[in-house]
């Protein structure tokens, strides 16, 4: 039901006029009316009767996708698609896939649609990253997640907390009408009381702010007396005239009302409602100054994108704002909402990448940094949105149809420490912008990898009470390594100081800190990558320079075991090299075994074999 407000606000499933004709006229018509339950049973009745054709397959998918009847839209959708089809039926094709877990099969129908509009950022991210749903699946869960006791049979969705109400929407009234979308009754506003033991009492209707149409969701002020909320622009007689289809066509429009007694009135449309477009969804920052939602209305990035609006001292409003490409995509984002901190939001997306549906993600409105998709198991295969957080009580609640239906979840916080890294240069203190920045576990294995911002920033989500490691490099600069201390959550601060490439070149050699390996191993340890970037820099700088690699070992082992080890070492040493783009005409290698001992020692401590297992660059150009 929360497609109730995507689709209504801008009529993306507004029917096609190529290949309609007579025989479709019937289905159209409860397809224009939003009837998709009785609109499929049409379609369909076309297909049973031999009347099927891209068109009518089309519109049977896109009424499941509507209803997000996965199974029947992915069947229709890979019919449709045996004919051309436009672009937009490729990724809804995709995401229905998706939603299904089929992440290969929507991969290929992803790329079918960035081949039709390579300009949309969607296509544009996925053909940046196609495989990004290891890492994502793999990402460090930040919540867990249990389904709450407040759901029904019906539609329930876009809870939040207020003290210790809880409101949220739901089709749950049985005496209402049903609507024609997925014959569920009408929304109504519920709130439910948390008591002392954790658990909510029975939920009841918000009376005084439900109509006879859609209400919900809503957001409340912070000292209680002002909610903002969304429902039908019947309230008012607000709607257009669709005479050939004998309809009344509203949009959904947000209200205000003010506390009055034990229940709200003075209810009023907001100014920048309009006939024209929809608004939904709203959240109040706690300061009370500006109220975020979604819309369609005009300069619109996609279908349905989140604005947001200055609330006056006077009670005007401002101009509303687009949120902008770091938010919003040529898809459809929805449900915002802000947290306390008034600078964190939180939003449903389909047009990120996401694991199926819609997703919910997270952004610092402040520094301009991307939207974070918050990983399983907030986020699934499924639809998942309406994320909200009360702070006082460390609580967060979301919705999702994981279970068939739209249900109310709790997140509770997993405990995590934010490891905020800034790069800087060691001799001038300045911020280096575009370091590469890793993060590491006890065991050096690579969690994630970031590249740093504007200034010189990273940040990293990781667990409670575990000691990690902050790799960072900079072309230019000497990779280094920083350790970071297990602590108890919160936010720990790290200053990745960088020394500058200072080399050493002889006529004959350049001169690094030497570049050991682990005994018996010929791989590229990290700290031999950190000197041999130094290499490459030189190289980089000096395009004329020819070397030549000398390896060795300790004398551990046969002479002719050595000799083949070190060989093995001087060549992982050119590849390094010409991995980081150096011309392989301008690197060789050989192994010299034991035979040219850096420390002529019998016996030697671990320290001297250390030193004997080395590298040597010389420059013979």
């Amino acid at each position: 039901m929360k497609n109730l407000y995507i689709v209504l606000s801008f009529g993306l499933m507004s029917i096609s006029l190529v290949a309609q004709n007579k025989d479709t006229k019937a289905a159209d018509k409860l397809y224009s009316r939003y009837e998709y339950v009785d609109a499929a049973k049409a379609y369909q009745k076309l297909v049973d009767n031999g009347k099927g054709d891209g068109y009518v397959y089309k519109q049977l998918a896109d009424t499941y996708y509507n209803m997000f009847n996965t199974a029947e839209a992915t069947t229709w959708y890979a019919k449709a698609t045996e004919s051309t089809q436009d672009a937009e039926t490729y990724f809804r094709y995709a995401q229905m896939l998706k939603s299904s877990g089929k992440y290969e099969e929507a991969n290929k129908q992803m790329a079918k649609f960035a081949a039709l509009s390579p300009n949309d950022q969607r296509a544009k991210t996925f053909k940046e990253n196609p495989n990004y749903v290891p890492k994502l699946v793999g990402k460090t869960p930040g919540y867990t997640a249990k389904s709450l006791e407040v759901s029904s049979d019906k539609s329930d969705f876009g809870a939040v907390l207020y003290d210790n109400d809880l409101y949220f929407t739901s089709a749950r009234n049985s005496s209402r009408k049903n609507y024609g979308w997925n014959e569920e009754p009408f929304l109504d506003i519920y709130k439910a009381t948390l008591g002392d033991s954790g658990t909510f009492s029975e939920a009841t209707t918000v009376s005084s702010l439900n109509s006879s149409f859609h209400d919900g969701p809503l957001t409340i002020s912070t000292d209680g007396n002002t909610a903002y909320f969304t429902s039908d622009s019947f309230r008012e007689g607000s709607f257009e005239r669709d005479k050939k289809n004998k309809l009344k066509l509203g949009k959904n429009n947000i209200y205000k009302a003010t506390k009055d007694g034990n229940g709200w009135g003075n209810v009023k449309s907001l100014s920048f409602n309009s006939k024209e477009y929809s608004t939904s969804n709203p959240s109040l920052s706690r300061d009370g100054k500006t109220l975020y939602f979604s819309s369609d209305m005009p300069n619109s990035l996609g279908g349905v994108d989140i604005w947001k609006v200055a609330v006056n001292e006077d009670g005007t409003y401002g101009t509303p704002e687009n949120l902008g490409s770091k938010v919003n995509t040529e898809g459809n984002e929805s449900f915002p909402f802000i947290a306390d901190d008034n600078k964190t939001l939180f939003f449903a997306s389909s047009g990120k990448q996401g694991l199926g549906g819609y997703d919910v993600y997270q952004i610092d409105l402040s520094n301009g940094s991307d939207a974070q998709n918050l990983g399983k198991p907030i986020n699934t295969e499924k639809d998942d949105f309406a994320f909200t957080f009360n702070k006082a009580k460390n609580q967060g609640f979301f919705s999702s149809n994981r279970n068939g239906n739209d249900d109310i979840f709790s997140a509770t916080p997993i405990c995590s420490v934010d490891v905020l890294t800034t790069v800087t240069n060691a001799k001038t203190g300045a911020t280096l912008a575009s370091s590469k920045v890793s993060i590491l576990d006890d065991k050096n294995n690579i969690i994630a990898t970031e590249t740093s911002n504007g200034n010189g920033e990273v940040k990293f989500k990781v667990e409670c009470d575990k000691a990690y490691t902050i790799q960072a490099s900079k072309d230019g600069f000497e990779g280094n390594t920083f350790p970071v201390a297990k602590t108890k959550g919160g936010e720990t601060k790290i200053t990745a100081a960088l020394q500058p490439i200072d080399v050493i070149v002889t006529p004959t050699e350049i001169i690094l800190k030497p570049v050991y390996f682990e005994y018996n191993k010929s791989n590229i340890t990290q700290e031999g990558a950190f000197e041999l970037d130094k290499l490459v820099q030189v190289m980089k700088n000096n395009d004329q320079i020819v070397i030549m690699v000398k390896a060795h070992t300790d004398s551990r082992g046969t002479d002719q075991y050595n000799l083949d080890l070190s060989d093995r070492r001087a060549k992982s040493t050119v590849q390094y090299v010409i991995s980081k783009g150096i011309s392989a005409s301008r690197i060789s290698g050989k192994g010299y075994g034991e035979s040219e001992p850096k420390v002529q020692c019998e016996p030697c401590t671990e320290e001297e074999y250390s030193q004997n297992r080395r590298s040597e660059f010389l420059i013979v150009k």
